[in-house]
């Protein structure tokens, strides 16, 4: 097992501290939450609000109630990773596509529990990850020349289209110095649905995991 692998289980394992018996449990998307969801048997969860249909799938396969969230209300805790984290626990995610089903799970739970390793810590957002971008198939060109002229080089991410049935736009160069401006600068151009910084709702909790162990950081 490679270190990084060693430091999701790690997190994961810090993370399943704060799911209790009897919960509807949010639940993200991605390699570190794959280590999460094969822990979760050892809790007797209410049901789980999924961010993915990819999760929701995993969950099923153990057994798990899948709850939609319009009928669950307010969750608890949302738990999911991240491709990088800031010291403000603000964080880009996406890169498997689910920004905005994550993003509307997040925002409906009171506690966003966010673990990563030690590799998705940055000081600036943005400067190594692109910021993925959900758009309109239609708007797809137009989202792109508005992404230019903010000093950014979108990419069509080919042969993915999301849950909704849009696309994704990885966008490089963007300046996220100030990432709650930009995210609202992003959601402003018609035709995006969503984009991947996550900033006006950050993680209240960052469980971050480095080969001495797992440190835990709250807003």
């Amino acid at each position: 097992m490679s270190d990084q692998q060693a430091q999701k289980q790690a997190a994961a394992k810090a993370a399943l501290n704060y799911v209790e018996d009897g919960m509807i449990l949010g639940v993200g998307t991605g390699s570190t939450v794959n280590c999460l969801i094969e822990l979760l048997p050892t809790v007797k969860l209410a049901g789980a609000v999924a961010s993915s249909q990819v999760t929701e799938d995993k969950l099923r396969a153990l057994g798990i109630e899948i709850v939609d969230l319009n009928f669950a209300g307010t969750l608890d805790i949302y738990i999911d990773g991240a491709d990088e984290v800031n010291e403000h626990l603000q964080l880009i995610k996406g890169g498997g596509g689910a920004l905005t089903r994550e993003k509307i799970v997040a925002a409906a739970s009171n506690k966003f529990i966010c673990m990563v390793d030690e590799s998705k810590s940055v000081e600036i957002l943005g400067r190594e990850f692109p910021v993925p971008i959900e758009v309109l198939p239609q708007a797809r060109s137009y989202v792109a020349r508005q992404l230019v002229s903010l000093g950014g080089e979108p990419v069509y991410r080919e042969d993915f289209v999301t849950d909704y049935g849009n696309v994704i736009l990885d966008t490089y160069d963007l300046d996220v110095s100030n990432p709650i401006e930009l995210e609202k600068t992003l959601n402003n151009i018609v035709g995006v649905v969503c984009n991947g910084i996550f900033a006006a709702n950050q993680a209240d909790v960052l469980l971050k995991a480095s080969s001495d162990g797992v440190t835990t950081l709250t807003r």
